[in-house]
């Protein structure tokens, strides 16, 4: 195991100089050690926002996919038919342009940068025992001519804050001196677990509303991560423990925003998700050359008659019939007819 860090070790000494470069540059703005941390977890997240805010949306879109899924699922029942069906959602995913580990994306970029900041912290606080039991501080990464240097080598190494070494982890709680002073530690580990199941929570919430099931691998995963990293919290340094509680409170802060404003909705920019609407009378739809639609014609009130139609007249116009224009008789005529 000394071997394999050691090997990474060697691997990532560039980054860890240029984190702990801009750690102490921060320090040397406000001389907090929290705030620093607090500051270099904003410029962090700033760069993984884009990352999370595609994570998101393709969570969503997972959750979109289910039904037909489980279609999928129904069709190709068995072992026999499992080769034919992983082809099938693949095929899915391909069409839809949704990527299965797109979730755990988030998760996956956090483990580089816990790894570099427990490596930074734990070289801030390095120190040495001489052989006449002399402890010395001899801070690594950071610049000689910096102000956290110098505090460091003031302080023995100690990341004070608020009563607290940042530098310690909740266990052994002999190295806190007393249970009282081990119990912040333990806060710490409570608040990242409890703020990265709000943020699973806030997700399943969105799925609720939208009527969308959870896809039991993300329930699964979501129930079982925060108790993996909780142990982490335990046997990491509390600076980093600190580090994960900001940054998951800016993705949660993140998320609300892009579901309050749509930048989630995976429907934008994918013809494949676009999403019924209703469409007003006359309005062309995807493009299509607007259609003038005729008005109807009303229904005929005359009977059908069983005789033929005459060529030169309709049968629905009758016939004019000239009657006799009745000429007033003279009088002479008149006498002569009595007569």
């Amino acid at each position: 195991m000394h071997s394999l860090t050691k090997f990474f070790g060697g691997i990532f000494q560039p980054i860890f100089h240029a984190v702990a470069w801009l750690l102490a540059f921060l320090y040397g703005l406000i001389p907090n050690y929290a705030i620093a941390i607090a500051l270099l977890t904003i410029i962090i997240m700033g760069l993984l926002t884009p990352f999370t805010v595609k994570s998101t949306r393709s969570m969503i879109s997972m959750q979109r996919l289910q039904p037909e899924i489980k279609k999928l699922q129904q069709k190709y029942k068995g072992p026999e038919n499992r080769q034919m069906l992983n082809d099938e959602m693949m095929k899915l995913y391909r069409e839809e342009g949704v990527n299965p580990l797109g979730g755990c994306l988030p998760v996956l970029l956090q483990a580089p940068f816990l790894f570099i900041l427990y490596s930074v912290i734990k070289g801030l606080a390095l120190t040495v025992t001489s052989k006449a039991g002399v402890i010395t501080s001899q801070p690594r990464y950071i610049p000689h001519s910096s102000k956290m240097y110098e505090n460091l080598v003031h302080s023995l190494g100690h990341i004070n804050v608020w009563g607290m070494d940042l530098s310690l982890r909740p266990f052994p709680i002999s190295a806190h001196g007393s249970t009282l002073a081990a119990i912040p530690f333990f806060i710490f580990v409570a608040a990242a677990v409890g703020m990265q199941y709000f943020q699973m929570a806030q997700m399943n919430n969105l799925s609720r509303k939208r009527g969308q099931a959870m896809p039991s691998q993300q329930l699964m995963m979501q129930r079982v991560l925060p108790i993996v990293f909780a142990y982490f919290y335990l046997v990491i340094p509390a600076a980093v423990v600190l580090y994960m509680i900001i940054s998951t409170g800016i993705r949660i802060i993140t998320q609300d925003i892009m579901f309050r404003t749509g930048v989630s909705n995976p429907n934008k920019g994918n013809r494949a998700f676009e999403t019924e609407r209703e469409i007003p009378a006359g309005e062309p739809i995807n493009g299509e050359s607007e259609v003038v639609e005729k008005p109807k014609e009303k229904p005929s009130t005359l009977k059908p008659t069983s005789q033929p139609r005459s060529n030169s007249r309709s049968k629905s116009q009758p016939r004019p019939t000239s009657k006799p224009q009745s000429q007033p008789r003279s009088k002479a005529k008149r006498k002569r007819k009595a007569r």
